[in-house]
């Protein structure tokens, strides 16, 4: 049965849609990309360069697209970088069918810049215009629904269906992608809005506003700095996710995609109960219990040489991570202002996201200086045992330093 949120609203009915369509394309990019990128070379630090390159973006690019975000109209704004991304990929499609050279890596690395740069316009700019088509009352339902959607094309979906056409092409998930995002595009471009206020303020100024706002919140800025190590972690582990799967449990696309499809499945069932825990355990002790997930889970995948177990706990992974964002996500998206929002909101995933490239590179290296003296198995192992620990000092400070009740 369709919600009534989707029955009743056309706006966020289109929303939806759109985000369903980028998200299946993303999730057929997110194992064609690093697949790609193995069948170029097998050399940690360059297939963590790939990644990083995809999220460096977040570092350069977040602030700006803030600012930009409030000023013009979001609703083009979206689907003209869905377009552009459209393009790119379409580039990648192109260098997959081409014969592979010593340089082909290091230009899929630059593809995966511009895509990460495109990508960083698109998501600030969705995140925020999503209080302007629900109400503040529907924020969890419509965020736990966004997120259940993209986790089910984009990981439950997204990932086995491209480990499927890996087998015949692996340009195949980069052509399917492309037709996904036009599509979102267009169905972004029938959202009707009320036309934004012009500003004639000067753009420095305008993210002055936003960096002093942010200043200026405590709480917020903590958990800004708290997002940011737990994704340098977490980006660390799904760099050297595919070749933990390759070359420590042996597995082939197909079943990485599978393993990739649990890990979506635990993303959709903690947004699709995560307002429902909210309310029954309180906003405090449900921020405890996703980090703790993120703890447990990731030291077991560290120890582990099962498939099985590994797939259980990257469930246990995403669905704690989903119930971070729904919590996180909706208490940003009422406490900062709308005229500010996308500037504030871009300086908080400057923070959060912007350390994703850090954590890549760092799980690289880490990979490649361990690998020679305790051998490959130990040296993939070490990024997911690290992050199990660090994660638990995170949920220490996030007991003593972070209160949203």
């Amino acid at each position: 049965m369709a919600s009534p949120l989707l029955l009743r609203n056309r706006n966020y009915r289109l929303l939806f849609a759109s985000g369903a369509l980028t998200n299946l394309g993303d999730g057929l990019v997110s194992l064609a990309l690093p697949w790609l990128a193995t069948l170029l070379t097998r050399d940690p630090l360059a297939i963590a360069a790939v990644a990083a390159a995809g999220r460096l973006p977040w570092l350069f690019f977040s602030l700006p697209a803030g600012v930009v975000a409030d000023r013009v109209d979001r609703r083009k704004l979206i689907a003209r970088a869905d377009l552009l991304r459209a393009a790119l990929v379409a580039a990648i499609l192109c260098l997959a069918l081409s014969p592979p050279n010593t340089g082909s890596v290091w230009i899929l690395v630059a593809l995966a810049f511009l895509l990460g740069a495109a990508e960083v316009v698109r998501d600030n700019a969705a995140q925020t215009i999503l209080p302007d088509i629900v109400t503040a009352s529907d924020l969890e339902a419509a965020n736990g629904q966004m997120w259940s959607v993209e986790q089910l094309t984009g990981q439950f979906i997204g990932p086995p269906l491209a480990g499927f056409l890996i087998a015949s092409s692996i340009a195949l998930p980069f052509g399917l992608d492309v037709a996904a995002l036009v599509m979102a595009a267009g169905m972004v471009w029938l959202i009707t809005l009320a036309p934004r206020p012009k500003t004639s303020q000067n753009f420095f100024k305008a993210l002055k506003e936003g960096i002093t706002f942010m200043r200026s919140d405590a709480l917020l800025l903590r958990l800004a700095v708290v997002l940011g190590c737990a994704n340098f972690l977490a980006m660390g582990t799904m760099t050297l996710q595919v070749l933990f799967a390759q070359d420590v449990l042996g597995l082939s696309a197909a079943q990485y995609g599978f393993i990739l499809s649990t890990a979506a499945l635990g993303a959709i069932t903690g947004s699709l109960t995560a307002p429902r825990l909210i309310r029954l355990f309180g906003t405090q002790r449900c921020l405890y219990i996703s980090i703790t997930g993120w703890s447990i889970g990731y030291g077991t995948i560290g120890l582990t040489n099962s498939s099985i177990v590994m797939a259980l706990s990257l469930f246990g992974v995403m669905a704690c991570a989903m119930l971070w964002n729904v919590i996180t996500v909706s208490w940003r998206q009422r406490r900062i202002p709308t005229d500010l929002l996308g500037r504030v909101n871009s300086i908080y995933r400057f923070f959060g996201w912007g350390s994703m490239p850090l954590g890549a590179m760092a799980a690289g290296a880490a990979v490649a200086a361990l690998q020679t003296p305790f051998g490959r198995d130990i040296a993939l192992r070490t990024p997911f045992l690290m992050a199990g620990a660090l994660c638990f000092l995170l949920l220490l400070y996030a007991m003593a330093r972070l209160r949203l009740d």
